[in-house]
């Protein structure tokens, strides 16, 4: 495989000033969790509206261990795929359900127009730093899983990577051996679990070029809305936390604004640096929360009507 380095172009928008704002090839995606009220389920429709006019290639929606979000996933994604011209992506697993019962699930999808999956094996329903065991009659892994919808229907599926190794994971070969296998298996992209420095990417991207993975790797951008929730998350996937960026929101519990305005800074400055360094798709894991997300896509040039300007020009 040839290695593409970044062209003088793209280390120009590293060295730009930051409110300069990225070339119109960028894109951008979005993930959002499924409503457990009314309430919820109008905040998340807002949170929608707001960022579907900034095109996105596809917005996904997460599903809950066990099934437990199985039909408000459902109910959500098929939503999307209706009443707007978005491409809805619904994320499916393996946990503790037979194949013939994840089967129906893609088959339904299929049928309410969605043709975007995200396969994943799931969390161990004990949670955390528990063995995950397959259901007897399931889906081992989601290798297993990308083969086995790609026996159903084309669906685009999309699956996850991990720039610092899966928890599960005995070291970093094994880990790309894995992602290796859910690629081949059928999957056209692989999205990568959150990380706070733009080298964290790089290595990773660099090791699995070497281990013959060509395959787009889209990087996860996790804004932080609260740090001591971000710091939870992080230990339970093995996501490590620089001392410089705990740094940053020292002192800022009590300050949700000042927040906001350091995290989207943040954020957009590693999507710059990530474009510098040739990445042209962002995945933005918005926790149902768009304005920092549409706060950092302006910063990035990512706005409505984009492409309209760019074809005017």
């Amino acid at each position: 495989m040839t290695t593409q380095h970044p062209s003088n172009e793209a280390y120009a928008v590293a060295d730009a000033p930051l409110f300069a704002g990225l070339p119109g090839d960028i894109g951008v995606s979005f993930e959002f969790f499924p409503p457990k009220t009314e309430k919820m389920e109008h905040s998340l429709w807002d949170a929608i509206e707001t960022l579907v006019p900034l095109d996105p290639r596809f917005v996904s929606v997460t599903y809950g261990a066990g099934g437990s979000t199985r039909e408000r996933t459902h109910a959500t994604v098929a939503r999307i795929a209706r009443e707007t011209n978005i491409p809805a992506a619904a994320h499916l697993t393996c946990v503790e359900a037979s194949r013939e019962e994840v089967d129906q699930v893609a088959h339904a999808y299929w049928e309410a127009g969605v043709r975007h999956i995200v396969a994943l094996r799931g969390d161990p329903p004990a949670g955390p730093g528990t063995q995950f065991r397959p259901h007897p009659q399931g889906y081992a892994n989601a290798a297993d899983l990308v083969a086995g919808l790609q026996r159903i229907a084309p669906f685009d599926i999309s699956v996850a990577a991990y720039p610092e190794s899966h928890p599960d994971s005995s070291d970093v070969a094994a880990d790309l051996d894995n992602l290796k296998r859910k690629l081949d298996a059928g999957a056209s992209r692989a999205i990568t679990q959150f990380f706070f420095e733009p080298d964290t990417f790089f290595r990773f991207r660099d090791a699995a070029a070497a281990a013959g993975i060509d395959t787009e790797i889209v990087p996860g951008i996790m804004p932080i809305t609260g740090f001591a929730a971000v710091e939870r998350m992080s230990r339970l996937c093995g996501t490590a936390i620089p001392a410089w960026l705990a740094d940053q929101f020292a002192g800022l519990d009590e300050r949700p604004q000042a927040r906001q305005l350091v995290a989207a800074t943040l954020a957009a400055e590693l999507s710059r640096r990530l474009y510098a360094g040739g990445v042209r798709h962002l995945h933005f894991y918005t926790l149902n929360r768009a304005e920092l997300s549409y706060a950092i896509c302006h910063l990035l040039g990512v706005r409505p009507g984009r492409h309209e300007r760019s074809i005017a020009a």
